[in-house]
């Protein structure tokens, strides 16, 4: 029988398991303390635990890191670290200091196949999605690193954003257990409000994640009508507009914070006129108003995409209309560029199923009247 990753149990899925082994479930409170907040793979270690159970865990199972192809750390600080998923992929993850946090930008998928024209992850297409004991690596790994690296005891990384490879949200199964962790006192103790899920507007599962597990969510928008986000983002075919902001004022019922944060990626000439900030603002603050913030984002060109980013001229003359009619709007600090770590970049390794390569070879995007939603 192969050996069980711990790594893959939630707190409630790891006392299950203590209790098919006959142990009682207190004891998957202290196994899980140990991997996660002492960030322990050797049973041996956990010396507050019977050794009648240690050699069990030993003769049973494991937890075991994802392999790690290449650190880059980037002049800024950023440091990004590519994982080997296997078959031939990998997986990127991207940790950020600031001043007052540290926030790790996870990868749920490997590829991803919902195919934005400005992402370089949808160029490179899909191949699976990762399991639980995947994603949570991720943090495990990157958490203790980087105490071993600084020398320091307490917590390291305070946010989580699921803004990595892939669409979360189609890998809703996987996700959940793993945003439990991320929020168990027991695990890693990160507030609702210090968890984002990323999402392209699936809408369904914007809902089941609103009864199932409600943390801050973000949308990528990046249009404000139907015409051009169905050609950047082609969820939108599926899901338009009118019925993702409709999911979006659901979701503030029960999320932990009163506002959705909204992504927008500036793209000359495409999404990024005074005209098409004026629709934004009728969309956000009309029939289908949400309570939001708009988190402006310049483009990070890759080859391929055909696409530009945005003077800065045209992005401040874009957030001021925004700002005049009173929506909270920032322009995101580009980081970790110098590695190929800023947003939008992330690209891994990837075997894809989907031909990816063929689909995203497009004409330019056709910008039509942009005065209506």
């Amino acid at each position: 029988m192969d050996a069980v990753n711990l790594l893959g149990f939630d707190l409630e899925g790891l006392a299950a398991y203590c209790e098919q082994l006959g142990e009682k479930r207190f004891r998957a409170t202290q196994l899980f303390r140990w991997i996660h907040q002492k960030g322990a793979s050797d049973f041996a270690q956990m010396t507050d635990l019977a050794k009648s159970l240690r050699d069990k865990l030993a003769s049973r199972a494991h937890i075991q890191a994802l392999p790690v192809i290449s650190e880059h750390r980037s002049a800024d600080g950023t440091v990004k670290w590519l994982f080997d998923v296997g078959a031939g992929n990998a997986v990127e993850a991207v940790y950020i200091p600031e001043s007052d946090r540290g926030t790790l930008c996870v990868s749920s998928q490997a590829g991803c196949a919902v195919g934005c024209r400005f992402c370089s992850t949808g160029h490179q297409g899909f191949s699976r999605n990762l399991e639980t004991w995947e994603i949570i690596a991720q943090l495990w790994y990157a958490e203790h690193q980087l105490r071993r690296d600084l020398g320091r005891d307490e917590r390291i990384i305070s946010n989580v954003v699921m803004m990595g490879m892939g669409e979360p949200l189609q890998n809703y199964n996987a996700l959940v257990p793993a945003l439990r962790m991320m929020l168990d006192d027991h695990g890693y103790g990160l507030s609702r409000r210090r968890v984002t899920v990323s999402t392209s507007g699936v809408v369904p599962m914007i809902d089941r994640l609103r009864e199932d597990c409600p943390v801050a969510l973000a949308v990528s928008l990046h249009a404000p009508t139907d015409p051009l986000r169905d050609q950047l983002v082609p969820l939108n075919k599926k899901y338009p507009i009118a019925e993702l902001l409709e999911a979006c004022n659901r979701y503030l019922d029960k999320a932990p914070r009163d506002f959705i944060t909204f992504e927008y990626c500036m793209l000359d000439g495409v999404n990024d006129t005074p005209e098409q900030a004026q629709t934004l603002v009728k969309l956000l603050c009309g029939t289908h108003g949400v309570s939001c913030k708009i988190n402006l984002i310049p483009f990070n060109p890759f080859p391929a995409s055909g696409l530009l980013r945005s003077s800065n001229e045209r992005v401040k003359a874009f957030a001021e209309v925004l700002l005049n009619a009173g929506l909270v709007t920032t322009v995101r600090k580009t980081r970790g560029d110098d590695i190929d770590a800023a947003c939008g970049q992330l690209a891994g390794e990837v075997q894809d199923r989907t031909q990816a390569h063929i689909r995203m070879v497009r004409a330019p995007v056709v910008v039509k009247g942009a005065s209506s939603p």
